[in-house]
């Protein structure tokens, strides 16, 4: 009873102080009755669950977010594959009919199996084959040495997929049948140099195409210009497709950066998809060559070990769909 009576005649005294007093008082009871709640409230069990529902939500998420991205990379890429092939159009337009060069590189000269000498420019230039080069290297480059669509699409950005491998510039690659290197058994030479060459015929369908005419049977809207190969084309410099033998070659495995799939264009300029059916082309044996393990970063290309002949129905299923695409028949 007499403490409370100090503590009124305190309050009276100093009313200041006392009302300071009071407040700190009340901090310190919410601080102590905040701190039960926060940290005394959760067992060690109900933690252990919060955290595995956690882990369940990323692991659901984690593969919706990386489909997302898939699918926006692959809309890129289908239009960079329109663009390109409208280029090739524009360009044979501009040339009475006849196609670019299929093969990337150039220009400069160039020797046949006859040993005859030409000049040379592909539909992309030589120097988008330079691997692991700087992007400012590109960019310095004079316009001339770009290949002979630069002047139609002058975009680095489009000559390449968003998902191709590091460090290379040109992923997209036309196919040999549009007037790239000869593959046996598609072509007649009509000179003795060598160089004046049509697609063999067979019925109404011209195998090797060597101007917008040749596309007759099967029409533009089925015969495959560029391919998605996701790195740049090593040694033939275009996407070779054997004509006379079930087998896919050594240089142009087939392309599955794409959740197991590909990305192409057809001559009528739309692009499309293709999920690959067999499980044996998805896994089938590549070979990883390194530039230069030492740079940073590192830059590889992708090749089989060898030619490789389907084993399955499904991987021949793929296979032949890509050759018919390409040559507009099977040869065998």
């Amino acid at each position: 009873m007499a403490g409370r009576i100090a503590e009124r005649k305190s309050l009276i005294v100093n009313p200041i102080t006392s009302a300071y007093r009071v407040a700190e008082r009340g901090r310190h009871r919410l601080q102590r009755a905040f701190t039960r709640q926060a940290f005394g409230g959760f067992t060690l069990i109900e933690l252990l669950v919060v955290i595995a529902i956690i882990a369940l939500l990323l692991a659901l998420l984690f593969p919706v977010l990386r489909s997302a991205r898939e699918q926006g990379q692959r809309a890129v890429c289908l239009s960079n594959l329109r663009q390109l092939t409208l280029a090739w159009t524009a360009y044979a337009e501009d040339h009475e009919g006849r196609l670019v060069e299929g093969a990337a590189g150039g220009p400069g000269k160039a020797t046949n199996r006859f040993g005859k000498v030409k000049d040379l420019e592909g539909w992309a230039g030589g120097i988008f084959l330079i691997l692991g080069q700087k992007r400012s290297n590109l960019i310095a480059c004079p316009d001339r040495n770009k290949g002979a669509l630069w002047p139609y699409l002058r975009d680095l950005d489009i000559y390449r997929c968003p998902r191709g491998i590091r460090g290379h510039f040109l992923t997209y690659a036309a196919v040999s049948s549009v007037n790239g290197i000869e593959v046996e058994g598609t072509y007649v030479v009509l000179d003795a140099g060598g160089w004046q060459m049509v697609g063999k015929r067979i019925g109404s369908t011209v195998l090797r195409l060597t101007k917008m005419t040749d596309i007759v049977s099967p029409g533009a809207g089925q015969r495959m210009v560029f391919i998605d190969q996701g790195q740049t084309p090593p040694g033939t410099f275009d996407f070779r497709v054997e004509y006379l033998y079930p087998k896919w070659d050594s240089l142009t495995p087939p392309p599955i950066h794409h959740r197991d799939g590909v990305t192409l264009s057809m001559a009528d300029g739309h692009a499309e998809y293709w999920k690959w059916k067999g499980r044996e082309t998805i896994s089938m044996p590549r070979t990883r060559h390194w530039l230069d393990r030492s740079a940073k970063p590192s830059v590889v290309y992708e090749t089989l070990p060898a030619d490789y002949e389907p084993q399955t129905e499904n991987g021949l299923y793929d296979l032949q769909k890509l050759q018919k695409a390409t040559w507009g028949r099977l040869g065998y």
